[in-house]
């Protein structure tokens, strides 16, 4: 084995942390100051803005503050859209390991879990990204899609009605909020 000086071992450990940096995520108060300016709008909002900023929200959680975490995430994606379910887990597993306070990791490796036919690894990573982001309204449907399967449509409206609270404006989430408070309603009868 060969032995560097003193100074080449400081020069390489310096280069290592510098490498870090530039993986290791950053969120800023500044993002998080974003993202509670663009929820406000989100309740805020009418039938006509309220697709722009719930786009703003996902361009905000899909920010890691990294390049590679962020190429990790696309790359899960790209993967999910070919239906690369097993590539698409790779990538986003690499995420979440690299990445594990980026909520929207957790949150897209749930995706491809639940696109894999793995309920149970996809409850968990949802949970994982409620923890980090609890108004993680798609976590939140994904959440209540997959209750509503299992046939637990109480859990399933409770999870629906907690995704409304947040983006009230969203004609899926009041459906189902309706569609499951009829069924419940009719079911109690």
């Amino acid at each position: 084995m060969r032995r560097y000086p003193e100074t080449m071992r400081w020069l390489y450990l310096c280069l290592m942390l510098l490498a870090l940096t530039l993986v290791l995520p950053r969120q800023s108060q500044a993002d998080e100051a974003r993202l509670d300016e663009l929820f406000e709008a989100l309740k805020a909002a009418d039938a006509t803005s309220w697709e722009q900023i719930e786009d703003k929200i996902w361009t905000e959680w899909s920010r890691s503050g990294s390049p590679t975490m962020d190429l990790l995430l696309n790359r899960g994606r790209a993967a999910m859209g070919t239906e690369n379910t097993d590539v698409a887990i790779e990538h986003l597993t690499a995420l979440v390991e690299n990445a594990p306070e980026f909520a929207e990791g957790w949150n897209a490796r749930a995706t491809a879990y639940y696109a894999a036919g793995l309920v149970g690894p996809s409850i968990a990573d949802i949970a994982r990204t409620l923890e980090l982001e609890p108004r993680h309204f798609g976590a939140l449907s994904g959440l209540a899609l997959i209750l509503e399967k299992i046939g637990d449509q109480d859990a399933a409206l409770e999870a629906y009605r907690a995704a409304l609270a947040i983006h009230p404006q969203r004609p899926n989430l009041r459906e189902a909020v309706e569609r499951l408070e009829r069924e419940l309603e009719g079911s109690a009868i």
